[in-house]
């Protein structure tokens, strides 16, 4: 059987029965099997995901990390009472359990780094949205693009700098095309948050 190595780790809180399944099966995974004595050594770990099942439920679900917790559901057991970002129903084969964890695995980590906290904002790349709380406003790639620029820039960045770099005009040209695309997204941020200060504008250039 073919597998391919994603450099995930695991950790198992899981019954015996299933953990020694697992173990005899783990030359097929693309994953790397972690096992713990308990919760204080699994801390310290560089884990991807937790996969636990209805016994170690209420502990791991306590649990505060930034982490899938993926739940193993196996044939006849009750649900559990809070439930959890994945379940994987059981019986399985080794190929489905394999690609699931997998899958789980690579849709966190891509949407994580989507996901760009900038003053009181969430600059989400993947949505295309920027959001404050519970409100969202659309924004379109270029200007994505600009506000991740000037979060990364340590200075004000010159109007020829980001007519070049963003919207990739030359830099002959009217310097008020550029101006007309910021003064709409800050018009926009400003409708949307009331706030007029998201995108400062000096004589050195713009800034966040």
């Amino acid at each position: 059987m073919h597998k391919e190595n994603y450099n995930i780790n695991i950790a198992c809180f899981c019954n015996e029965n299933f953990i020694n399944a697992l173990v005899e099966l783990k030359t097929f995974f693309g994953f790397n099997l972690i096992l713990h004595e308990s919760l204080k050594d699994f801390k310290n770990e560089n884990i991807n995901a937790v996969l636990f099942d209805y016994e170690n439920s209420k502990k791991i679900l306590s649990l505060n990390i930034n982490k899938p917790k993926i739940y193993i559901q196996e044939k006849n057991k009750i649900n559990i009472e809070k439930k959890p970002e994945v379940i994987i129903k059981l019986p399985l084969n080794i190929l489905q359990f394999n690609q699931e964890i997998i899958n789980v695995c690579k849709k966190f980590e891509f949407n994580n780094n989507s996901l760009i906290n900038i003053k009181n904002y969430i600059l989400d790349k993947n949505e295309r949205i920027l959001k404050k709380n519970n409100i969202f406003l659309k924004i379109t790639e270029k200007e994505i693009d600009f506000i991740e620029i000037l979060n990364s820039s340590t200075k004000p960045l010159s109007r020829d700098f980001i007519l070049k770099n963003i919207w990739n005009y030359s830099t002959d040209t009217d310097t008020h095309t550029v101006e007309t695309h910021i003064y709409r997204l800050r018009q926009k941020i400003k409708d949307k948050f009331e706030d007029s200060n998201f995108i400062k504008n000096s004589k050195k250039g713009y800034s966040l």
